[in-house]
């Protein structure tokens, strides 16, 4: 009996030496990304090169599929199956993320940023690492920082100006409090409503318009019920590629440097891809027939001026040290 346990183990020790050395790969671990955009959006472009980097770079261990068109549920339903970790990465924005971590309120008060160069001053430098990492007691790690561009309004009814040109319209907004205030201090009806019912809720009459970036103004055809565009730029709400924390931890210290490294160099890809979309789109708006509508610098202080009491209210007074930080940056 001995001996025969002794022959067992040799062939077994034997076969597993062949196997090894036969160089059959192990089956690659898969994991999801949930992206509510659709094809060719430029978050979904950048999400599609943080996989191929991913899996580039381990060899094709490590492979990442997204899931876009928000076929894993809309951004709520992701943000909270990405918390549970039955989805393992996300790419979604501060505005959806402040209803678990209402300090991201923060980066998306209104008429915070000068410009573009200002905001990823900040999100690239010791403040954005902060927001990265401010929701891992949430089940949640940021990786980079991806462009969103700046929201601006839009209509079904008339050219807007000025805040008096916003008053009575029945505007589509993501549903946070500080999105909410927003338009109301401007004299609009503030509408939550799922991003893709936007265009049959204004077809319909349900609202009236809505407030997001050129590229999902157009690759949502919402050109074509809601016109009348202003640029005001109200808001920058930056997007963030997060990963679940038991998912993260569960990688290696080597992987884990590979997927942020990959997050990182996905993240400048997807900022030089938002800004040659954002060009083209608004140009494609304009030939479509949009009325664009581009406030003066006395008529953009007036929407200055009409959200300041936003900054006062006991919510968002909170965040005032980091909002000075932020207007701080140069």
């Amino acid at each position: 009996m001995f001996f025969m346990r002794k022959r067992l183990w040799r062939a077994l020790f034997l076969f597993l030496m062949v196997f090894a050395a036969s160089g059959v790969a192990a089956a690659p671990r898969v994991f999801k990304l949930a992206d509510n955009h659709p094809d060719g959006y430029p978050t979904v472009l950048g999400d599609l090169k943080f996989a191929q980097l991913v899996k580039e770079r381990t060899k094709g261990d490590i492979v990442i599929e997204v899931y876009n068109n928000a076929v894993l549920g809309d951004e709520k339903t992701a943000i909270e199956q990405t918390q549970m970790g039955d989805i393992h990465f996300i790419r979604v924005g501060t505005n959806p993320l402040a209803a678990i971590n209402p300090v991201m309120n923060a980066l998306s008060m209104p008429y915070l940023y000068r410009d573009r160069d200002h905001a990823f001053k900040v999100l690239d430098g010791p403040i954005g690492d902060e927001f990265l990492n401010s929701i891992t007691r949430d089940g949640l790690l940021g990786l980079c920082w991806f462009d969103s561009g700046s929201r601006n309004f839009y209509n079904s009814k008339r050219e807007v100006y000025t805040p008096a040109d916003m008053k009575g319209l029945k505007i589509r907004v993501q549903e946070t409090p500080l999105m909410m205030d927003l338009v109301s201090s401007l004299g609009a009806s503030p509408t939550p409503m799922a991003y893709n019912e936007i265009y049959t809720g204004v077809q319909n009459g349900v609202i009236e318009g809505a407030e997001n970036n050129w590229p999902s103004y157009m690759t949502q055809s919402h050109n074509e019920v809601a016109p009348f565009f202003t640029v005001d730029g109200h808001t920058r709400s930056p997007e963030m590629i997060l990963v679940n924390v038991d998912t993260w931890n569960k990688f290696t210290s080597e992987e884990q440097k590979i997927i942020k490294q990959a997050a990182l160099e996905a993240a400048t890809f997807q900022r030089e891809e938002w800004v040659r979309q954002e060009t083209d789109y608004e140009k494609q708006a304009i030939a479509k027939g949009a009325k664009i509508a581009r406030p003066t610098p006395e008529q953009y202080q007036q929407f200055m001026d009409a959200v300041q009491p936003i900054y006062k209210q006991p919510a968002y007074a909170a965040y005032a040290d980091i909002i000075q930080r932020v207007r701080d940056v140069k």
